[in-house]
């Protein structure tokens, strides 16, 4: 249903070293670049960042947060070690989440613009 989504970030080139880090294990890279533009997937961009002076404001009591799929729990454990590893704040370790089904292997990181971003394997 969803083509692509997009975020902003105050500093487009801290965005590229967070998302390059911690995408990788996902599969996922920057395909598309520009001073003001990162779009990053595996076979076309589908999740942009953009550079913006006025972020939406990080609320976690929003609701607001973008699942990625992930080929294993192995690359799960690997996006929350990344992304710990360039500046992400941890929201939820990997492992199952049986409140949220059966097989259902994330984890939960906050971006350095505030962004929750959720990494997932279903088994």
């Amino acid at each position: 249903m969803i083509n692509h989504v997009s975020i902003g970030a105050k500093d487009i080139n801290a965005a590229r070293r967070f998302y390059d880090v911690a995408l990788k294990p996902l599969g996922y890279k920057c395909l598309s670049e520009s001073s003001s533009a990162l779009g990053y997937g595996d076979k076309s961009a589908q999740f942009w960042v953009y550079a913006a002076q006025s972020p939406v404001p990080a609320n976690e009591q929003s609701g607001l947060h973008f699942c990625l799929d992930a080929p294993s729990r192995k690359s799960v454990a690997a996006f929350h070690d990344a992304a710990l590893a360039t500046g992400g704040r941890d929201n939820g370790a990997p492992g199952l989440r049986a409140d949220y089904g059966e097989g259902y292997y994330a984890a939960f990181v906050v971006d350095p613009d505030g962004y929750r971003i959720e990494a997932y394997h279903q088994e």
